[in-house]
């Protein structure tokens, strides 16, 4: 009788936890799939103080508009309010920062993780430092040359300062992968004919994936996401699409333009699920690439 139960433990045990697991994912992606749903529906069903049920069945989307759905939430936000240029502007900033900061990040990573100084150590510990300051502290000291240099608003400067910023968490987290890679590596590639660059590039790269896309993820979600950079350093006609979010809830007055912000927020909030979604096994690989010496 006690083998039995002891045979049981481990499938009730197993069984709790696929139930946590399932309860997790159900409240974690509930405040999404809500939103998801609601954003093909009219103002006056999504937001219905009469009866919430109203947001599921959509009695006034299918008197308004003749259907159960409708698309006029997205047709307004990226036609008539032109959220595609958001689009577009974010696509430009997220690139250049996390191409640049990962090109600086990883040479500068190898160098340091390399480095028999001790002043490679400091000059992490002052990164460091960088990274622990508040983004709105260092863009403040942007603001005057910007507006004298006639720089302000345009897209370079929010490119440069989001990577001023981001900068440091690359090169620590590049730099603790690189150290984690045996130098036998460097030293036998350089023994078969190899200069430093080239073992950097041909072997030590290769070997180092995991980590560099890892942190690129990393670098591509911090511009991604950004407000306080974008909300300061650019103009209206070249806001990102999470700044623009933000004057969208501002046109709150006028009916249907909530609407807007909602398929707004699906439109930005989408292609992160896709990308973590794809990159899982990269992220999840990257993460874990130190925890076992070569």
């Amino acid at each position: 009788m006690s083998t039995r139960i002891a045979d049981r433990r481990p499938a009730a045990l197993q069984a709790a936890l696929t139930g946590f697991l399932v309860l997790w994912l159900v409240v974690a992606a509930f405040p999404f799939l809500w939103t998801l749903w609601g954003s093909f529906k009219v103002e006056g069903d999504f937001f219905s103080k009469a009866d919430w049920v109203n947001a599921l069945t959509g009695p006034l989307t299918q008197v308004e508009t003749g259907g159960a759905f409708t698309g006029q939430g997205y047709w307004g936000a990226w036609v008539q309010e032109e959220f595609w240029r958001a689009a577009l502007n974010t696509l430009i900033v997220v690139v250049c920062v996390t191409c640049i900061s990962l090109t600086f990040g990883t040479l500068g990573g190898y160098a340091l993780s390399r480095s028999p100084y001790r002043y490679a150590f400091w000059l992490l510990i002052v990164a460091l430092v960088f990274r622990a300051m508040p983004p709105v502290t260092l863009v403040s000291g942007y603001l005057l040359p910007f507006f004298q240099w006639n720089l302000w608003g345009h897209l370079p400067t929010a490119i440069i300062v989001l990577v001023a910023i981001n900068q440091p968490f690359t090169l620590w987290m590049l730099t603790s992968f690189f150290r984690n890679i045996p130098k036998d590596l460097d030293e036998s590639a350089m023994v078969d004919g190899c200069s430093r660059f080239q073992a950097f590039r041909h072997v030590i790269i290769p070997v180092m994936w995991p980590g560099v896309i890892t942190t690129g993820l990393f670098s591509f979600l911090l511009a991604y996401n950004d407000f306080a950079v974008t909300a300061m350093l650019l103009s209206t006609e070249n806001q990102t699409m999470v700044p623009k979010l933000a004057s969208f809830l501002g046109t709150t007055q006028t009916k249907g333009n909530v609407m807007f912000a909602v398929a707004a927020v699906v439109s930005t909030t989408a292609p992160l699920f896709v990308l973590v979604l794809f990159f899982q096994r990269q992220i999840v690989s990257g993460l874990t690439a130190g925890a076992v010496k070569g």
